[in-house]
């Protein structure tokens, strides 16, 4: 019998990685601590966007084609997991609304969809009558909206408990081990547990979990409050996820501004956000690289072997996941690193 195919590291890309080695026949041996569980990973925090137009900043240009590719290759995933398991994912095609608290906002969210446009992706400027015609539940006063109804989400903590499942059922080994040697395993994807051999940083973010009274809104709605960015997720249950901030500091636990900053913004958005009841506050800490690409491709260990790294997800390691299992699994297998990953390899950072 062939040798088990180790991946390092239990978050997002390690588990859909895992799945897709599972796709193509082979075993899988996937080591973490807490694989899909609660722990210090950016996974279980994360806000679970699949939105390759909004999310996209300026001057991150080559990050692009990776967030379409991924964004695309999301249905295809979902329906190969669930003829696996029939465990819910949060996995949610109603779309994302943008708004703009203000006039100043509103220019900005212009500005915005004028660089969408010009990657050749749209964002629909619509009415905020229409806006709110979609949501009743946003604020009257908002300057300024627009529809991006291509951009969806996933849960992710749902996500990755059917993940787990679906690989269980595929007799997928999990070892309950923090694994520490960098030249441990065929697939890496650690995280900032890879911060001694690459030039990762935490980046923290701050995200907030409400029960809501009643239903408040069915898309993602995003926003522009006096420049800042807000969303405010739909989740099962009766839940909404509100997120998230971006700080690099010493902070290892929610900032008091931080959260005080994401509700004040959050009810000028959706005011209706007050009548929750607050069930958690936590903070993601997402690995960074200096020019917020990930880490992906082969490099050689002391004793010889190869191992494929796949790391740095950085802010985007859910919408990513999609496209990093799959090219993780076909490049272990021999394949071609696919193009939008040419400008990911971990040997720009040899020097």
């Amino acid at each position: 019998m062939a040798e088990a195919i180790t991946v390092v590291g239990g978050g997002v890309i390690g588990l859909v990685t895992a799945f897709e080695l599972t796709e193509r026949g082979q075993r899988v041996c996937v080591y973490d601590p807490t694989p899909g569980e609660c722990g210090t990973g950016a996974s279980y925090f994360a806000g679970g966007m699949l939105a390759p137009i909004a999310e996209v900043q300026f001057q991150q240009d080559a990050l692009f084609p990776l967030m379409v590719a991924s964004a695309n290759a999301y249905p295809s995933l979902m329906r190969r997991l669930a003829a696996v398991t029939d465990a819910p994912t949060g996995y949610d095609t109603t779309g994302t609304l943008v708004v703009a608290g203000d006039r100043a906002d509103a220019a900005h969210l212009r500005n915005v969809s004028e660089y969408y446009r010009s990657l050749n992706r749209s964002a629909e400027a619509i009415p905020v009558s229409r806006a709110r015609a979609l949501e009743p539940a946003l604020a009257p006063d908002l300057a300024g909206a627009a529809l991006i109804e291509g951009d969806h989400q996933v849960a992710p903590r749902l996500f990755m408990q059917a993940l787990v499942k679906a690989l269980r059922a595929r007799g997928v080994e999990f070892v309950r081990e923090r694994v520490t040697d960098p030249d441990f395993g065929d697939i890496v994807c650690t995280g900032l547990g890879a911060a001694g051999q690459y030039p990762l940083r935490p980046v923290y973010g701050d995200i907030l979990r409400l029960q809501t009274p009643h239903p408040l809104v069915e898309h993602v709605v995003r926003g522009f409050v006096n420049g800042r960015p807000i969303y405010v997720i739909p989740r099962p249950g009766g839940e909404v996820c509100i997120g998230a901030t971006s700080r690099e500091d010493t902070r290892t636990r929610p900032s008091v501004d931080g959260v005080y900053q994401l509700l004040k913004d959050a009810i000028r958005v959706v005011p209706a956000v007050e009548e929750c009841e607050l069930i958690e506050s936590n903070v993601g800490v997402r690995p960074g690289t200096p020019d917020d690409l990930p880490i992906f491709g082969d490099r050689t260990t002391a004793t010889g072997r190869r191992q494929l790294i796949s790391n740095g997800y950085f802010r985007h390691g859910i919408l990513l996941a999609a496209l990093a299992g799959k090219a993780g699994a076909e490049v272990f297998l021999g394949g071609d690193i696919p193009p939008e990953f040419a400008p990911c390899s971990p040997k720009r950072f040899e020097r």
